[in-house]
């Protein structure tokens, strides 16, 4: 049981506000620490802390009578790369020195898969090498590093790795295949889409993030997979989606390497929403192994990837009406179309 405040780092974006949801609804006390302001119902029913996690004067606020700390706070890829750097890495470390200083008993770390970067095998493994794609990628690994330093220092530090997460809140990427299966369309894959392609409920997440925060100290002080049990291709999960729609609409493969040609030249010249890990795996098996959490902390995912995007489709579409059309480039609004706003007129 944790017996003090639980310190939630970005807990104003998709994950931050899911895990909220998940320890109040078990009796913990939550603290949201967020460069964001907090516009959700529970604003009432926990402590709330607005400032940028890279501000040691607001830390002492931010940890005072903190039992746990999960860092989900990160600029994500589509921030300027030293945005990016300065919060993944500094600000990962700037926390972490104040945790270890201020005697908190957890830190759980949310990392990502995109540090085993363009792989070449599969399922990948917790010992598997980091090879970070781009200034995102490159900063979780080097967030990592800097975990590990605290973790031999005596630090109790898990580490999550989650393949890419979905649930209520979530659009980033992924309201682009929302957005095309409400209006009627058929949606588009890189290449054939018959390959393997695990994702992740962020429901499954919390629970791996609540094992880590409650568990043995010398069982969780190490690094995990997260990601799916049930998963199938590509094309099976997203068209999960396109038939809850109730369009009769398909997923439609693209040839992968003209299609990635041309998704590198807009990334160049700034007209595509997707960054290179996203389109250079999107056409590849990707998928990792979970034994590791399972066999250790009896993680139980309860969501197939199908399941998990339904449920999120299901938000979308009771909350499109409020749904900001300002893109962004959180997990929480819309991403920036840019050229492919033009394939709704030919899918």
């Amino acid at each position: 049981m944790i017996e003090g405040t639980v310190l939630v780092t970005g807990g104003a974006g998709f994950m931050g506000i899911n895990l909220v949801r998940h320890l109040l609804d078990r009796g913990h006390t939550v603290r949201s620490y967020d460069i964001a302001p907090f516009t959700y119902p529970e604003a009432d029913r926990i402590s709330v802390l607005q400032a940028d996690i890279r501000d040691r004067d607001a830390h002492a606020a931010a940890f005072d009578g903190v039992d746990t700390v999960v860092h989900c706070a990160a600029a994500l890829p589509l921030s300027t790369p030293g945005e990016i750097r300065s919060t993944n890495v500094d600000g990962t470390r700037a926390l972490l020195e104040t945790a270890a200083a201020a005697g908190v008993r957890r830190f759980v770390h949310i990392s990502t898969t995109a540090v085993y970067g363009i792989p070449d095998h599969h399922p990948l493994v917790e010992a598997d090498p980091m090879r970070g794609v781009g200034p995102y990628g490159e900063s979780k690994v080097a967030a990592e590093e800097v975990c590990a330093e605290f973790r031999e220092s005596g630090l109790c530090v898990p580490v999550l790795r989650p393949k890419s997460f979905v649930g209520p809140e979530r659009l980033g990427a992924f309201e682009l295949l929302y957005d095309f299966a409400y209006d009627g369309h058929n949606f588009p894959v890189l290449g054939a889409g018959d390959n393997r392609y695990q994702l992740l409920d962020v429901a499954d997440l919390n629970q791996a993030v609540e094992l880590c925060a409650t568990g043995d100290a010398e069982a969780v002080n190490d690094t995990f997979n997260v990601g799916a049990a049930r998963f199938g291709t590509l094309r099976e999960s997203f068209q999960a989606v396109l038939d809850r729609a109730g369009h009769g609409k398909r997923v439609i493969g693209l040839p992968a390497a003209p299609a990635i040609w041309t998704l590198r030249a807009l990334e160049a010249v700034g007209l595509s929403p997707l960054y290179k890990w996203i389109y250079e795996t999107a056409g590849k098996d990707s998928f990792v192994s979970i034994d590791k959490i399972t066999d250790r902390l009896g993680f139980s995912p309860r969501y197939s990837n199908e399941e998990a995007l339904v449920r999120n489709y299901d938000w979308y579409v009771a909350n499109r009406d409020r749904i900001s059309q300002a893109a962004g480039v959180t997990h929480r609004v819309p991403w920036k179309r840019g050229a492919l706003r033009l394939l709704r007129l030919v899918m």
